[in-house]
């Protein structure tokens, strides 16, 4: 049993619950300098992140938190100035496995024997299958941009999870990742930078707050078959 197996039973929360969280989130764009998350709550965002789903379970990323004040600073001047970046209570950078190699893939077969308790052994085909898919298929051709997309489902997750305790988020594309890379020295580690997550609370002055959600009707994004 690991710290992620649960047995018990759900206790969902109502859908009025979600829908109110999903409506009050917005991309937040001045963030309360002054206001920081929580220890616990900060905890259970991490957990959130860890717990992502991924393709194949490969988990092909690194989430880097960003706290020294400097080093945001830093980074603001690539981040087309967006203030977001140093003001919020904490940055977020989720970067991504260039390449994905046997190595790596041989890490998640013992990971998942230790997890589940059964030899390794036992997941030959589950191995085969990933070395001949990620490693040495066509998709090893676009392996970064693979993962990239692989983190965006770990962005999703963390924005909701924000929301649902009430704390704001912005996702963020408007960065240059060469300098980012070098500033993180992320290149000697075999990652790049995908996306970016500024998390806290929003500022009284940001007028984007008050602003009404513009979504297209359900009628012209959902088509049943």
């Amino acid at each position: 049993m690991t710290q992620w197996t649960t047995k018990r039973r759900m206790n969902p929360i109502t859908t009025d619950t979600l829908l109110e969280a999903l409506r009050w989130r917005y991309a937040t764009k001045q963030f309360d300098p002054t206001r920081k998350i929580p220890a616990e709550l900060w905890k259970a965002l991490e957990s959130t992140l860890v717990l992502t789903p991924s393709s194949f379970g490969l988990q092909p990323w690194k989430f880097l938190i960003i706290k020294d004040a400097g080093l945001r600073e830093r980074l603001v001047p690539h981040s087309w100035k967006q203030r977001q970046i140093a003001d919020a209570s904490h940055l977020v950078v989720m970067t991504v496995r260039k390449k994905i190699d046997t190595a790596y893939v041989d890490h998640l077969m013992a990971a998942t024997a230790k997890a589940r308790g059964i030899p390794v052994e036992t997941i030959a085909g589950y191995r085969k299958l990933i070395v001949g898919d990620v490693v040495e298929g066509d998709r090893s051709k676009i392996s970064t941009e693979w993962a990239i997309r692989q983190a965006y489902i770990a962005l999703g997750n963390l924005m909701t999870s924000a929301a649902l305790l009430g704390i704001d988020t912005c996702p963020m594309e408007g960065f240059e990742p060469a300098p980012y890379d070098e500033i993180l020295g992320l290149a000697a580690q075999g990652f790049t930078t995908a996306v970016l997550c500024p998390v806290g609370y929003r500022a009284d002055t940001d007028k984007y707050a008050s602003l009404a959600k513009v979504r297209f009707p359900v009628s012209e994004m959902i088509e049943y078959r």
